[in-house]
């Protein structure tokens, strides 16, 4: 992950900024539309804004300080929220994208996804970052990748869909315990009504992959955006020609991909290899 870093925001403060500015939006006469039009954000940012869903950024907080005449109150409760947790700047936009997502299309070539990662897995990818993160990131980091683990246990999760690679399930990182919770989870997640898991098998003769990982992002208000990182930044992007070129990619790796018996069934054969 890069260097240049930021901290994330603490969930109960997040909400009380969101309830602050749902307050005097109220008494400014704006509608969580007629405030999202007005900045370009859209009613659902605001929405998420106010029920402490998405972070509210410094400089949208300066604007609406200035056209609800808050009297800087925004600006300066976001200034005194505490800071809980580390999180690499360029990642920021993605993970805000990825709370609200309605479908997420995820392929992975050189680990578990992150949002299918056991906490002793998450631990040992963390572990195996150069230069070394101290323990108490380390904790931090899993704590946060957990945690954005819940989007898949709401009461209407979104729909996902995973592609690995196989070669990313042939490293033990942590050792064989930790490899073998990762692969029971993995295999508990294939079960899983709305979470679809392919496994891209080696020995292929073509793959449509191999420029690198990538996820697909479509928003409440159906944008299609795609995300991919480097090993010094990422890219969120959002012109529809490249995210339907990295749609189609998608679309050619599922076909690629075993099935979903026979993901499963690999599964079970890596399982009982241990």
């Amino acid at each position: 992950m890069g260097t240049t870093r930021r901290t994330r925001r603490n969930a109960s403060a997040m909400k009380m900024v969101g309830a602050l500015l749902a307050l005097h939006r109220e008494a400014a006469g704006y509608t969580q539309r007629s405030l999202g039009e007005l900045f370009v954000v859209g009613e659902q940012q605001i929405a998420s804004i106010e029920q402490g869903r998405r972070p509210l950024k410094p400089d949208l907080a300066e604007h609406l300080d200035e056209l609800l005449d808050t009297k800087g109150a925004l600006s300066v409760a976001l200034s005194r929220m505490p800071e809980v947790d580390l999180v690499p700047l360029w990642a920021e936009e993605y993970l805000d994208c990825e709370r609200e997502a309605i479908t997420i299309s995820w392929y992975e070539s050189l680990l578990v996804p992150g949002l299918l990662q056991t906490e002793a897995y998450a631990r040992a990818v963390f572990r195996s970052r150069v230069p070394v993160y101290d323990e108490d990131e380390i904790e931090q980091l899993v704590a946060a990748r957990i945690e954005r683990q819940e989007i898949l246990h709401r009461k209407v999760p979104p729909s996902t869909s995973f592609v690995i690679w196989e070669a990313a399930l042939q490293d033990h990182l942590g050792g064989r315990e930790v490899y073998a919770e990762q692969v029971r989870h993995l295999r508990e997640c294939a079960a899983t009504p709305g979470i679809a898991v392919q496994v891209l098998p080696l020995g292929r003769s073509s793959h449509a992959g191999l420029e690198g990982p990538f996820i697909l992002l479509e928003t409440p208000d159906y944008q299609r955006l795609a995300y991919s990182e480097t090993q010094r930044g990422s890219t969120l992007i959002a012109n529809p020609d490249e995210v339907g070129i990295l749609a189609q990619k998608y679309a050619m790796l599922r076909t690629q991909a075993l099935n979903a018996e026979d993901t499963r069934d690999l599964l079970d054969r890596l399982l009982g290899e241990q």
